[in-house]
């Protein structure tokens, strides 16, 4: 009973801040017919009313919102870009925030655009050492070499989620010191403490994300036990 309790709650604290994040997004993703543009428009007027009209505004396709410093464009799921939506609006000016900072030398964006550069190649790195690890052991012989090896891959996925979470500082400052008093002027009063929720949980998103790849964790170590 003790066990499946300590699951749930790894589950509960693993997948519930991505159930969260989905949830309040789509809770205020829902149509108005009241608001006077989508939320790509939004994003072109934001840009342009900052002076950023290099930066483009774009359909993501199947990446998920985000803004792309080595392209310059802010670029939006169909859903957002062409919604009328708290969530379209918000979205719209947590990426227009990211841009912002881009074009200011917001520092710890342009640490984590570094960070990010080396993610996958650290991903990489540690699932083949895990890969590796039974045939190095049948090769040599040696616990200890096999224990390093193990050491450096598990240490290597482990960065991912300390990159993840490195990202946070930058997620705060797009959702609520930029894109929050944007939409201070762009949406009703009403609507505010919504867009506030969905700004906060596109912040939260590296979070989710973080917990997510200890999943990658748990699972080479189910693999190497098998």
């Amino acid at each position: 009973m003790l066990y499946l309790i300590l699951v749930l709650a790894i589950a509960f604290l693993i997948f519930g801040p991505q159930l969260w994040v989905r949830a309040t997004m789509a809770r205020h993703g829902k149509h108005r017919a009241d608001f006077p543009g989508t939320g790509g428009e939004l994003a072109r007027h934001l840009l342009d009313e900052a002076g950023l009209d290099e930066v483009k505004v774009e359909i993501a396709n199947g990446t998920g919102d985000h803004y792309s410093p080595v392209d310059r464009a802010v670029r939006l799921s169909q859903a957002n870009h062409d919604g009328r939506s708290v969530t379209a609006a918000a979205v719209a000016a947590h990426e227009v925030g990211h841009a912002l900072q881009h074009a200011q030398g917001f520092a710890p964006l342009m640490w984590r655009q570094r960070l990010v550069g080396y993610t996958i190649f650290i991903e990489r790195i540690g699932s083949v050492l895990l890969l590796a690890s039974p045939l190095v052991f049948m090769l040599m012989r040696s616990p200890v070499v096999l224990i390093a090896e193990l050491t450096v891959a598990f240490a290597t996925l482990a960065a991912t989620v300390v990159i993840h979470i490195f990202t946070l500082p930058t997620e705060l400052d797009a959702s609520y010191r930029r894109a929050l008093p944007t939409l201070g002027n762009s949406l009703k009063s009403t609507d505010l403490p919504a867009a506030r929720r969905v700004l906060t949980a596109a912040a939260f998103t590296y979070v989710a994300a973080a917990l997510m790849s200890l999943l990658d964790v748990a699972r080479w170590v189910r693999v190497l036990r098998l």
